[in-house]
């Protein structure tokens, strides 16, 4: 009896301090009753050709060109609105790469011709700088903080207090889910005073993020209603449906990527 219980007796007491408790991992809960969420589909807007495109062709195989660069450098969903961090290479600057950041106030152009402007102010001083989408010397394209705006097009920031336009370098990224809706920012800024690069409180630019109230009395809004053109709301050669050509070039986009 005590030659077979002594070793284990040994093999108890030879351990001063007992085993460390480890918790079960907690379950996880899938309730299958509630569909998946599917991610954001975006098509970017370079891939759709404009209306009147005269050749079908040349937007075709500029397209093949556009996916063979994106398996190479990763082009990130973003919009007019959203923060940026954009490194390209310089020979001229340290390490031979330069990196800017700033809020994209514009997007144009279609095809391998896309361009995107970012503005930041520096030093006091308003920066932008355009940049090429399909550039071969864009190195990185990282999105900082993606939203909308409430307009298309923000080239009025150049017209308003620096502080809607001033963002850190060492900004800190904002996740995203890819199954969240993007969120629209509606914030408006308030301008300078006059004058302005345009007449942005014509009805012609149709601006909704600038409060006209603070910096134009109720005559001269007023006044720039005359330049109205209610006519527009009627003209059905404006309405350009492209969800059906969105949907056949993001299977074309699928297709070529996975390969």
């Amino acid at each position: 009896m005590f030659s077979v219980f002594s070793p284990r007796l040994q093999a108890a007491g030879s351990s001063d301090n007992p085993s460390k408790f480890t918790p079960p991992s907690k379950p996880v809960i899938v309730d299958k009753s509630k569909p998946e969420e599917a991610a954001r589909r975006f098509v970017s807007p370079e891939f759709i050709p404009p209306r009147q495109r005269t050749a079908p062709l040349k937007f075709f195989l500029e397209r093949k060109d556009m996916i063979q660069r994106r398996k190479v450098l990763n082009i990130p969903e973003f919009y007019v609105g959203s923060v940026l961090s954009i490194t390209t290479s310089d020979p001229h600057a340290a390490n031979n790469t330069n990196r800017f950041v700033g809020i994209c106030i514009q997007r144009s152009g279609k095809g391998l011709g896309a361009t995107f402007i970012l503005r930041n102010i520096i030093d006091g001083q308003g920066v932008e700088i355009c940049y090429e989408l399909y550039n071969p010397r864009m190195k990185h394209i990282d999105v900082l903080k993606l939203e909308k705006r409430l307009d298309d097009n923000l080239m009025y920031l150049r017209d308003a207090l620096p502080e809607y336009s001033t963002f850190t370098f060492d900004m800190k990224p904002v996740h995203l889910s890819p199954t969240q809706e993007v969120p629209i920012n509606e914030m408006k800024v308030r301008m300078k005073p006059r004058p302005w690069s345009k007449r942005w409180d014509r009805p012609k630019f149709n601006i909704k993020g600038i409060r006209f109230d603070l910096c134009l009395t109720p005559e001269q809004m007023e006044h720039a209603q005359k330049w109205a053109e209610p006519w527009r709301q009627y003209d059905m050669l404006k309405e350009y449906d492209t969800s059906a050509l969105e949907e056949k070039i993001y299977q074309e986009m699928q297709a070529e990527l996975r390969k």
